[in-house]
């Protein structure tokens, strides 16, 4: 990109580079931010970076925008291996601004090193007073706090370019991915087939919906709604060896878990989903972009914390109303009561209805 042309913004700023490195749900918040920014400041090249795993998250980008994945915990280790990074990437790219979108000590060291060669930076305030005083055990103070995406856009006026929002999803709105992208998984939806996402898993304890409960939501979805496929999405382990049991339980069903497939793959799956049911995690965000109305189960965790789904519709969100909720911003910290309860006094009932509502929804797009 030419470096003659300032036009379009008052920094007169031409390479700006973005860092997110973790955690999945967070890179997946930074998308519709990220994509307006590039929509706004078309004159301007956005070089996000990333861990390697995480670039695929980022379908269709825009023209301007060049996603890097990097990997921090071999090639790039350590102070000198940031250093290396800032250098590698301000020679290539010819760095003039950097969004710091983590805040973290990798960040922080992006950010001294290019500060040395006279780059300036903005980042993200992470309000931790505020989230402490919503999640201390007493004198809780109850009220919503900005979206972490609200925090991504102030980081980005404090470099000076206030972003509009230019996002309808990954796939622009209604529009839908090519199911040639997840043919290794399943064929093409047949008519009359209703496609459920089920991400019942997190990383934490505190956000994971009992696991009986959850098989008794699909009971009463598929004895609802017959021509249900379910799609189960996770990780290794136990929790591969749960989702392969409900998959060989429920005609049809498939699990993603272990698989491996690759964000971009999944995300064109989603993107056909009549409806996802996710807990408080990284599905919940990659769901919510690749516009598919997400029903979400909180625990431990709570929206006002600031990490909704983007477009997640209040009504689609399930909680107990429980006056010692939130007790954490991550849901990593131990249940005060020792019962999860938050969790446990949700019905499979009320969740089912959440569904087979989606599900018999007359205005459903799919």
């Amino acid at each position: 990109m030419a470096r003659s042309s300032r036009a379009g913004n008052d920094k007169g700023l031409i390479n700006v580079a973005i860092a997110r490195f973790s955690a999945i749900g967070d890179v997946a918040m930074t998308v519709p931010v990220v994509y307006s920014a590039c929509r706004t400041y078309p004159d301007i090249r956005f070089i996000f970076v990333t861990r390697r795993t995480m670039a695929d998250i980022f379908v269709n980008p825009p023209a301007n925008l060049k996603v890097i994945g990097v990997d921090v915990k071999t090639d790039y280790t350590g102070v000198a291996g940031m250093k290396r990074l800032a250098t590698e990437l301000s020679d290539e790219y010819e760095i003039d601004y950097f969004v710091d979108l983590h805040n973290v000590l990798r960040t922080r060291m992006l950010r001294i090193f290019w500060r040395i060669k006279g780059i300036k930076s903005s980042v993200i305030h992470k309000g931790k007073i505020n989230k402490h005083a919503l999640t201390r055990r007493y004198r809780k103070r109850l009220f919503p706090l900005i979206s972490q995406r609200a925090r991504y856009r102030e980081a980005f006026f404090k470099a000076g370019l206030p972003v509009n929002s230019h996002f309808d999803g990954l796939y622009g709105g209604r529009g839908k991915s090519n199911p040639a992208i997840f043919a290794a998984i399943t064929s093409p939806k047949n008519p009359g087939e209703k496609w459920v996402g089920v991400a019942p898993f997190a990383a934490h304890k505190g956000k994971i919906y009992p696991t009986e409960q959850m098989e008794r939501v699909l009971e009463l979805v598929k004895a609802q709604c017959p021509s249900t496929r379910f799609f189960f999405f996770g990780g290794g382990g136990d929790e591969q060896a749960t989702l392969q049991q409900w998959a060989d339980r429920f005609e049809g069903s498939v699990s993603l878990a272990g698989k491996k497939y690759g964000f971009a793959v999944e995300l064109a799956l989603i993107n056909h989903l009549d409806t996802m049911i996710t807990m408080d995690s990284a599905n919940m965000h990659l769901a919510s972009i690749a516009s598919v109305p997400t029903i979400s189960i909180w625990g431990a965790t709570h929206p006002y914390c600031g990490f909704k789904g983007w477009q997640q519709a209040d009504t689609d969100i399930i909680q107990s109303p429980m006056t010692c909720r939130p007790c954490s911003v991550f849901g990593n910290k131990p249940c005060h009561r020792g019962d999860y309860m938050c969790l446990k006094s949700i019905g499979s009932a009320v969740v089912a209805k959440k569904v087979i509502d989606k599900l018999m929804a007359d205005n459903n797009p799919n």
